[in-house]
């Protein structure tokens, strides 16, 4: 874990970058600091590998006060990504991701072998591998720039807003990769960024900082969303809350319910049904609800799309609320059952 207790850092100008920060990151989870420019985020980031001495205060990690450890020892052992992925220009990609196993000791040889797998695991072909980092786009330096920060497999990785310098396009891919790196490896980290969008995308905690440094509020996403602490925490997230706390549900948390299903080509002969049954196609896409008084007017003679309710409370349990919600408006459907409903 690491923790900030009472840090400050105050510049011979006099200028506050951070202001008594008590904090504690939690181990295996991944903190975003977020808040506009010259709030003190990345100052707080830079304090834990000390690459910025706080003015006063104590930063620890796992127990030990950072300014004890060796500045070289302790960034061997923290993993580390910045906005341009920060490669060196003269080594070819397979080199950038091996450098810091071998500052640890391990045979160029090993680390390379090493270096292979873990640009794999980003997503990476090993075709990359040979390649210099002028010849990657911004994506794969980013990528590559992951990779290198965990080569030597750290129990914490910084990233310093890494993802703002591509396209949209490209950033969302980011995001997704690291969640999905994240939910494999359980990393302790902590991810600075300015934009609130990719904070609750990406946070298990999120920590909103003022200008001057000032820590505002430090929560879960749901949490900030719908109990912000102060006016200065409830403009920054801005309007549209409660469209962004249905971003944070997914089908996959929400209680789900047996329904009976029937196919287009076989509802005529069907018994009766005593409630609404859903109606699929031959490939189990949703088509409508029908109940009792729907099937008889369609035995004598109705168009089934006639006695048909349209779909409502039907969603891929993959969908967020919001994706959802957004795809229902398209639609211009209403809302037919209090009940969620996966049908697929």
């Amino acid at each position: 874990m690491i923790s900030f207790d009472e840090v400050a850092k105050v510049y011979a100008d006099g200028t506050t970058a951070l202001d008594r920060l008590s904090l504690e990151v939690p181990q295996g989870r991944l903190t975003v600091f977020v808040g506009p420019s010259g709030c003190g985020k990345t100052t707080a980031l830079r304090m834990i590998n000390r690459m910025v001495e706080p003015t006063s205060g104590t930063v620890t990690v796992n127990g030990t006060d950072v300014a004890g450890v060796n500045p070289v020892r302790l960034r061997l052992g923290i993993g580390y990504v910045i906005q341009n992925a920060g490669l060196m220009p003269h080594q070819r990609v397979i080199d950038n991701v091996a450098t810091v196993p071998v500052l640890k000791g391990q045979s160029r040889r090993a680390a390379r072998k090493a270096a292979y797998q873990v640009l794999e695991r980003v997503g990476l072909s090993p075709r990359v591998a040979t390649r210099y980092p002028a010849q990657l786009s911004g994506g794969e330096q980013q990528r590559v720039g992951v990779a290198r920060a965990l080569a030597a497999d750290p129990p914490i990785l910084l990233m310093d807003e890494p993802f703002s310098a591509v396209d949209p396009v490209v950033r969302h891919d980011l995001q997704n990769e690291i969640l999905r790196l994240q939910s494999e490896l359980h990393k302790t980290v902590v991810f600075v960024t300015h934009d609130i969008d990719e904070a609750f995308k990406l946070g298990d905690v999120v920590a909103v900082f003022a200008p001057g440094g000032r820590l505002q509020q430090c929560d879960e996403p749901a949490k900030l969303l719908s109990r912000p602490a102060n006016d200065f925490v409830s403009k920054f997230i801005g309007l549209g809350r409660g469209y962004r706390l249905l971003q944070l549900i997914d089908g996959a948390g929400l209680p789900l319910h047996d329904i009976t299903c029937v196919t287009a080509n076989t509802v005529h002969d069907k018994p009766l049904p005593d409630g609404w049954e859903l109606v699929v196609d031959d490939g189990r896409a949703p088509l409508g609800w029908i109940d009792a008084d729907g099937l008889r007017r369609h035995r004598n003679g109705a168009a089934l799309p006639d006695v048909m309710t349209v779909v409502g409370s039907v969603f891929r349990p993959t969908e967020t609320s919001a994706r959802r919600l957004m795809r229902r408006c398209r639609r211009r459907r209403r809302w037919v059952s209090p009940s969620t409903v996966a049908a697929r």
